[in-house]
């Protein structure tokens, strides 16, 4: 065995133990059936891929789909600007700029949606200064709604879209933005002409680093929109907590692995033709 081999074998035995044996495992587990009591009885079938397709579960999966796209758009059109703003400032203020997009990291997740929960909530910051101001609201919808947990999800998978497009920025050559300028190019057209071609990668990169949490994430729409509207991710939770279907839980998990895979092998063969 190699020097090299012997230090990767750490890796590889964590990988096989905590990544892939969960795994086969929940593929296992999608072809049994639920049992009578919500256990699991080893009866071989394929009813539970079947009724992905036979129930309301489509429709759920293309909102779930239509949210992480607009997730993913967003964090897109924010994330050109402020990868743009960082790479040409100076270096102390990019230093900083760099610190503040990696700050939320180093609180949990749960507590960063709790804090924008608690911010619109009852007696917030926000319903305490529109009743301030006299302005009629109703303060159950200030709490759960849609756009707020576009802004949760949005402020949450923002950093993924920044960090890959900054590091492509301080590499981007912004001499070809002054030839363009220089050409009688607008500030449009030198976006989609100039500047986004050369930041390909890390557009698909951060795209996919958004888009792929994005649509299997159930803490925010959970906290942020009230389980008004079930998505994949809060699907799947609730089979495996809820209706203590593991069986079909599964089965829904395996079809997002799958779906997902997909996106990532597409993507990744679009990018080799395009070199």
């Amino acid at each position: 065995m190699k020097l090299r081999d012997f230090f990767l074998l750490p890796a590889l035995l964590w990988f096989l133990t905590f990544i892939l044996a969960p795994l086969m495992i929940v593929i296992v587990v999608s072809f049994a059936t639920r049992g009578t009591y919500g256990g699991i009885e080893w009866t071989w079938t394929f009813q539970n891929y079947a009724r992905i397709f036979n129930g309301p579960y489509v429709g759920i999966f293309f909102e779930s789909v239509a949210l992480a796209s607009l997730t993913t758009f967003l964090c897109l059109a924010l994330g050109i600007l402020v990868a743009w703003a960082m790479a040409t400032s100076s270096a102390t203020l990019r230093s900083l700029y760099v610190m503040a997009i990696a700050l939320p990291f180093l609180t949990n997740l749960v507590i960063r949606i709790y804090a924008i929960r608690l911010f619109v909530g009852v007696e917030g910051p926000l319903q305490t200064f529109l009743t301030f101001l006299n302005v009629p609201f109703d303060p159950y919808a200030l709490t759960q709604n849609k756009f707020l947990v576009v802004y949760g999800m949005v402020t949450t998978y923002l950093p993924f879209m920044v960090l890959p497009l900054y590091g492509a920025f301080e590499k981007l050559d912004f001499t070809l933005v002054e030839a363009s300028q220089d050409l009688g190019a607008g500030p449009w057209r030198t976006l989609f002409k100039v500047i986004l071609p050369n930041l390909k990668k890390a557009l698909w990169s951060g795209s996919l680093l958004v888009f792929i949490p994005s649509l299997g994430e159930y803490v925010i729409p959970d906290l942020l929109g009230g389980a008004k509207n079930m998505l994949f991710g809060n699907l799947i939770t609730e089979q495996f907590l809820k209706a203590r279907d593991w069986p079909f839980g599964s089965a829904l998990s395996v079809l997002l692995m799958v779906l997902l895979l997909g996106v990532v092998v597409v993507v990744q063969r679009k990018g080799r033709v395009r070199e």
